[in-house]
């Protein structure tokens, strides 16, 4: 496994965690991850204790600004770093296998954004900027132009411009103006 795509791994677990507001939306890589280091993910109500600050970092990785949300979460859950082969090549983990899931989740976390906030390559976290929207997505696109959290957004905002478009097309044929 390559580094970044660790990174991106963890990256995507705090993006997860953090749009669903719950450990019970996790699936695929991010439930795995928790499986894979022995880890009990943990309850909404330890969960909600991290949200706050997790939320905040990523808002601060996203638009590349003053790191100190990310500082925070490193102070509140600071890494634990080991070399693991668990896969079959050395790579850093950044909390204990087995460890409780809050500090466990917290840790992994912290260690993923500080990583992508000091420039780890091929991972950037994003923002929605779909009207309404406030999710985070990991974008591992080649010119990292993403703007979306997902089709649907991108599918609505592209339709809502057509809308206003197709309106103010209509009034200006409305108004007697011709072309």
């Amino acid at each position: 496994m390559r580094y970044e795509d660790y990174i991106a791994n963890l990256a995507s677990l705090a993006v997860t965690v953090a749009n669903a507001g719950s450990a019970g939306g996790l699936t695929g890589v991010d439930a795995e991850l928790f499986d894979e280091h022995h880890v009990v993910p943990p309850d909404d109500d330890e969960l909600a204790r991290l949200l706050p600050d997790l939320r905040r970092a990523l808002v601060a990785v996203a638009t590349a600004a003053d790191p100190e949300a990310v500082n925070r979460l490193l102070d509140r859950y600071p890494p634990r770093l080991r070399v693991s082969a668990h896969d079959g090549l050395p790579h850093l983990h950044h909390a204990d296998n087995g460890e409780a899931g809050l500090p466990w989740l917290g840790r992994c976390c912290a260690a993923g954004l500080a990583h992508i906030a000091c420039g780890v390559p091929d991972v950037t976290i994003g923002r929605c900027q779909a009207a309404g929207c406030e999710r985070f997505f990991v974008d591992r696109s080649r010119n990292r132009s993403r703007r979306f959290c997902s089709n649907t957004c991108a599918s609505r905002t592209t339709v809502a411009a057509y809308r206003r478009r197709r309106s103010a097309d209509s009034r200006s044929d409305s108004s007697g103006v011709s072309g």
